[in-house]
């Protein structure tokens, strides 16, 4: 009979967040799976806790994870967990958890700390419905195709940013979805912990006069309902057209008067592709 995979949420910043079926898990797991085992001795340390440490995370998992798979079909139990919070989350795991679901190996969660759930729930933005986006991608390209994608998004969403490119993904934010309500939240549950309600034009000069420090959960308001076709095709062609003539390019054209009129983009754009050609 097959092992268990356990899921196990750790924290994120206070030691005293650790759950007692969380310290339970660990110490009766045969081994412990750790993104990075010199941050989880730390943690097992503290807790009294010892068991084997195996490295699993995005640069080995290809290798590790079907040694812990081939362990865990042998009859071990084993413990996964990342740095802080939840495995899996916009952290290593997602890809042993599919493998042990095509090998028909148990995965259990043991629930814990999370920096999205914990930053949304203070927030002051709606949490009714939500996306979570993680980090969005490094590349110019990539990640302009997706804030695109997030123009038209009306659920609130949530992201993770570290410092240093905290002040572009502001300004990329203001620049593509407009300026709305976000909160910033740092170094949750840490000694230097902080949440800021605010704009993100404003949330922007903030981080101009001082260097932002800490890892950061960013929950941003999603688009304003706007009534079912407030603006006709025909005026949102002439929208497009007239951005166009102040250099902006066809397909940011489109996308901008789609997320501030609420037509179909596609529609749009050929509509606006057969406007530009009847002009020709």
């Amino acid at each position: 009979m097959s092992g268990k995979l356990y899921l196990v949420a750790t924290p994120i910043g206070n030691l005293g967040d650790l759950s007692p079926r969380a310290a339970e898990t660990l110490a009766a797991a045969d081994f412990v799976a750790a993104e990075d085992t010199r941050v989880s001795l730390k943690l097992l340390n503290h807790f009294g806790i010892k068991k084997p440490l195996v490295s699993y995370h995005e640069h080995n998992q290809a290798s590790s994870g079907p040694a812990i798979l081939n362990r865990l079909l042998s009859g071990e139990t084993c413990a996964l967990v990342t740095d802080a919070g939840t495995p899996a989350v916009s952290d290593p795991g997602e890809g042993l958890v599919a493998l042990c679901a095509e090998n028909g190996v148990e995965v259990l969660a043991i629930p814990g700390c999370c920096a999205a759930v914990s930053a949304l729930a203070v927030s002051g933005l709606p949490t009714g419905r939500f996306t979570f986006e993680g980090f969005l991608p490094v590349g110019k390209k990539e990640r302009r195709d997706r804030l695109a994608e997030l123009a038209g998004e009306e659920r609130t969403m949530i992201l993770y940013e570290a410092p240093h490119r905290l002040r572009t993904t502001l300004a990329d934010l203001k620049e593509t979805l407009g300026d709305r309500r976000i909160t910033l939240c740092r170094e949750l549950t840490k000694l230097h912990e902080e949440t800021v309600r605010t704009t993100l034009s404003a949330a922007l000069a903030r981080c101009q006069e001082s260097e932002p420090r800490g890892e950061y959960v960013l929950v941003l308001a999603g688009r304003e309902r706007l009534p079912e076709r407030a603006v006709s095709l025909e005026e949102g062609v002439e929208l497009v057209l007239s951005r166009r003539e102040k250099g902006e390019r066809m397909k940011d054209a489109v996308r901008q008067v789609a997320s501030d009129t609420g037509l179909g983009r596609n529609e749009l754009y050929q509509a606006a592709l057969r406007a530009v050609q009847e002009q020709i």
